[in-house]
Order: structure tokens, then sequence, then C-alpha cells
């Protein structure tokens, strides 16, 4: 399976074609008519790329691009029937990464797709969420562009953990991916480190926290 397409398009012939063609391309495909629906999709499926359409019946299209980047790092590929140049400067600076004036050939919307996945394979270094920005090359990781200065131990937990979204993750599992060797029932050493990087998030808004039976995870606080 290829990566995850959400389009969001009011116009239903044309959401169909997108849709028809892209998932023939292998691409898992969803669909949203209106900024409601997408935020909806947002909030409960992993996406790779937004097709959005800037005119929608219940939202601005480049308000929601806005919103969307402010909480996800998804690339977004505009469409619109506004192809003058000054609505494609304010898509682009609304945090859009590419712009597609409508009618388009539908050739060029799907070689613009794998364009922009490509280019977001590439920038997968950095890992941005809950207002934390880890980056996977240098091991540093920021919150609200200030360093917390974490070892490289407490870096490991806390990407494995943000990686893992909502599922918890067992003692064992963790320690065998962070220290990469079993555990062997002694688990002083996870317990150390969660501490210590749980002093380092304090005021970030986040926690590792440790549900009994179940595992870890890191919680807004």
């Amino acid at each position: 399976m290829k990566e995850t397409i959400l389009l969001v398009e009011d116009n239903p012939h044309i959401m169909e074609i997108n849709r028809e063609v892209l998932a023939g391309e292998g691409y898992r495909v969803l669909q949203a008519a209106d900024g409601k629906t997408c935020r909806s999709l947002l909030e409960e499926t992993d996406v790779d790329l937004i097709v959005l359409d800037i005119m929608l019946p219940d939202a601005d299209g480049l308000a929601l691009c806005g919103e969307i980047k402010a909480r996800y790092d998804i690339p977004i590929l505009f469409l619109s029937a506004l192809g003058e140049n000054a609505q494609i400067i304010e898509g682009l600076r609304a945090g859009g990464d590419d712009y597609l004036p409508k009618p388009y050939d539908i050739g060029v919307l799907v070689a613009r797709v794998a364009a922009r996945l490509r280019a977001a394979q590439r920038k997968k270094r950095f890992v941005t969420q809950y207002g934390l920005r880890l980056d996977t090359v240098s091991m540093l990781a920021y919150a609200d562009g200030r360093d917390l200065l974490l070892t490289q131990k407490e870096f490991l937990l806390l990407l494995t953990l943000l990686q893992s979204g909502d599922r918890m993750i067992g003692k064992d599992e963790l320690y065998q991916t962070v220290w990469g060797v079993p555990p062997g029932g002694d688990h002083s050493a996870l317990y150390t480190t969660v501490s210590r990087l749980n002093k380092k998030l304090d005021g970030t808004g986040n926690r590792v926290n440790y549900h009994r039976g179940e595992g870890y995870i890191l919680e807004k606080v």
C-alpha cells in the first residue's frame, strides 16, 4: 500500500475523477467534501498528503491550510479555479506546498502528488508533534524553539513514544527499542530515563505516563 492522500473537494465529479486516478496509482485515498470532515479525518487517520480545494462550502481553504499546518506536518497541494498570481502567492504564504489551477491535466496532478510525496519523504528527518520538534539526524529536541538538552537515550525514548501515537508501549518493548537489548527483568534504566525526561518536558505541556498493565505513552497535560 502506498501513501494516504486526503482529497478535500466539494465538487463530486472532480472528487470522483481524482479519487479513481490516484487509487489507480496505488494510493489509499480519503475524501472530504468540507472542512469539518477534513478535520475529523485528520484526527482519526495518518495522512501523507492533502489535496485541498481553496473554495469549500464551510471553510476558507487558505485559513484551513494554516490551521492544518499549525497542528500537522503534512504537505498540502492546492487546487483552485482561482489561477491568478495573487491567489497563488496567497496560497503558498498560507502554508501550501504547491498549487495547481483548474482546469488541469490529470497526469499533471498525479506527477505533482508524486513529487510532493518524494519531497516530504526527504523531510522525514524532522518529527513534529504536540509542540515538539525532533531532529532525527542531530538527535536534538526542541519545544517552542528551546533545546530540551536531551541525552541520547532520552531522545530515543521520546522519539519512540512520539512516533507510537496513541499506542501504549510495554516496558520490555520500550527497553528493547531504546537500548537495543532485552531488559533481562531489570527496568531501572528505563525508570530513571523516564524520570529525567519528564523533568525536561516540564512546561512543554507533555508528560510520559505509565498505565499499569498497558505501558508507556506520551500524553498532553
